[in-house]
């Protein structure tokens, strides 16, 4: 790590070292430190020794083996993105475990297996996140839909009374292993076949082990039950589990919902009046992201699994009436156009026709109808979709909410997962601002440790670990587009994980400092 000879002439003359100066390994000087508690921005210092924050305040009486130059730019605590899809930083390629997505945005910690998908193998999973070494530190939550496929499969009907009771063990079970929660997907299958009884015993169980329910809702917009009937769900998880509750996610998905924001918030503010703990995390765009056949298709047609699905396409009759559920679906969504379709899988054929262009570009280059476009697509493999479905209202006014944190839901083929985090401070803070310096990097830190009980992490503190993030506001963007979502964001000078410089002077290092998470290491 370079040292600035210049700044430490200024330094010299400024703050002269005397024989009782306390060493720091790193000094970071001449920034504006926001330390992720919310209160407002203040010049100062930061000084890292090993893993630790050993100061905060001014430099005066600190020496460093280091010392960076934060003239003009931001020093915070490194983001903490709570939900974003990384299980593939347990694999071999050190590129993927470095998870250059995340620490070119600032974030420094992620928490996965979100939307009911995550694994119940907890000390499997972040032992294959250690082995090896990760960039970032990474924690799980355990998913409904997870232990619900291992136990019950893809049947769409309620478990036994034996097998509930073999959902608990495994849930248990994880949360014995540090699980930071119970993750649930109510949209997709099979977490849509639960009813909220079944759900509500779960959550218990996290309850009883001091972690959080976090739900991908079972409606975002009037598929099912509907946008108020999904949040009063929440709200009545929470209550009876007595279990603070988060809304992935947070939207007003589709035209049938754009407006909804004030609605909403004003329920989880009463749901706040009555004691409840609820909050929830968003991303900046007005696109969501999912599936094509979790966007469009009814959730009856893939009970039983992928063969059970296609055996009902097979038969035309019951195609007929899946295809006019499509056809309300698609518009919910906005309509053929609203669709951005990638990640294809099936022939090659296929994906060339279909990467990259909105459904009713495919549909025109086939000659068929949207509808029938998506079910090629869907019988031919997998397509993914990018879904513009929402308003620049409902955003912001979710965004403006003191219980609403950042995150990504960082997925592949959509922007958010490499852009989410300059977005928000590009957009809403700095060019149009919806939001304060303060209060972002609160959002983005301090409140996702709280609200997930990260220990030790979210603020510039001594004595906690340094994950800590300069960055210049004049230069942080987001790169990423819908055409191009890979690409890595500009604007983060240095990045620390546990107290490595894993970008220096804007430059990713090939370090792999991060830490596997647990809920309360050994906690029974």
């Amino acid at each position: 790590m370079p040292i600035r000879l210049p700044l430490l002439w200024c330094l010299a003359a400024l703050f002269p070292v005397s024989a009782g100066a306390q060493r720091a390994d790193v000094l970071i000087l001449g920034g504006t430190v926001h330390d992720g508690t919310g209160r407002s921005g203040w010049d100062g210092a930061v000084a890292i020794r090993g893993d630790r924050i050993v100061h905060t305040g001014t430099g005066a009486g600190w020496t460093a083996r280091d010392t960076i130059d934060a003239t003009g730019k931001i020093v915070a605590p490194g983001f903490i993105d709570p939900h974003v899809h990384a299980s593939d930083l347990s694999i071999a390629d050190p590129d993927t475990r470095r998870a250059a997505f995340a620490l070119m945005q600032g974030v420094t910690t992620l928490l996965t297996g979100n939307d009911g998908g995550g694994s119940f193998e907890v000390t499997r999973t972040l032992d294959r996140f250690s082995t090896g070494g990760i960039g970032v530190n990474a924690g799980v939550l355990v998913g409904h839909g997870a232990v619900r496929g291992a136990v019950v499969g893809s049947a769409d009907r309620a478990p036994t009374a034996a097998e509930l009771d073999s959902m608990r063990v495994l849930v248990d079970r994880a949360m014995r292993e540090g699980a930071f929660g119970l993750s649930s997907g109510l949209y997709y299958a099979p977490g849509n076949f639960a009813t909220t009884a079944e759900v509500i015993a779960l959550a218990q169980v996290a309850a009883r082990h001091g972690g959080i329910y976090e739900s991908h809702i079972r409606d975002e917009s009037s598929y099912t039950i509907g946008l108020r009937a999904a949040i009063q769900e929440v709200l009545d998880i929470a209550r009876v589990a007595e279990i603070p509750a988060h809304i992935s996610h947070i939207k007003a998905l589709g035209v049938d919902v754009w407006g909804s924001a004030p609605e909403i918030i004003a329920m989880v503010r009463a749901a706040h009046a009555e004691g409840l703990r609820v909050t929830a995390d968003q991303y900046p765009w007005t696109a969501s992201g999912t599936g094509l056949h979790s966007a469009l298709l009814p959730r009856w047609a893939e009970a039983g699994g992928r063969q059970a699905l296609l055996d009902r396409l097979a038969d035309s009759a019951t195609r007929a009436r899946i295809a006019t559920e499509m056809i309300e679906n698609l518009r919910r969504r906005g309509g053929a156009a609203s669709l951005l379709l990638h990640s294809i899988s099936g022939p090659a054929d296929i994906r060339e026709a279909a990467n990259g262009v909105t459904l009713d570009v495919f549909a025109a280059r086939r000659g068929v109808s949207p509808v029938d476009a998506a079910l090629e697509l869907i019988v031919a493999g997998r397509a993914s979709v990018a879904s513009f479905n929402m308003r620049e209202d409902d955003i912001e006014a979710f965004m403006r909410e003191p219980w609403v944190m950042t995150g990504s839901d960082g997925s592949g083929g959509h922007p958010r997962k490499y852009a989410t985090y300059p977005r928000k401070l590009r957009r809403y803070v700095l060019d149009q601002p919806v939001l304060t310096m303060e209060r972002m990097v609160q959002a983005s830190s301090a409140q996702v440790a709280e609200t997930f009980g990260i220990a030790e992490r979210g603020q510039l503190r001594e004595g906690w670990f340094a994950d800590v993030i300069v960055f210049d506001p004049a230069a942080v963007r987001e790169v990423a587009t819908y055409a191009e979502p890979n690409r890595l964001a500009t604007g983060m000078s240095w990045v620390f994980v546990n107290g490595v410089a894993v970008i220096a002077e804007g430059a990713l290092r090939e370090v792999l400092p991060g830490r596997a998470l647990r809920r309360n290491p050994g906690a029974p």
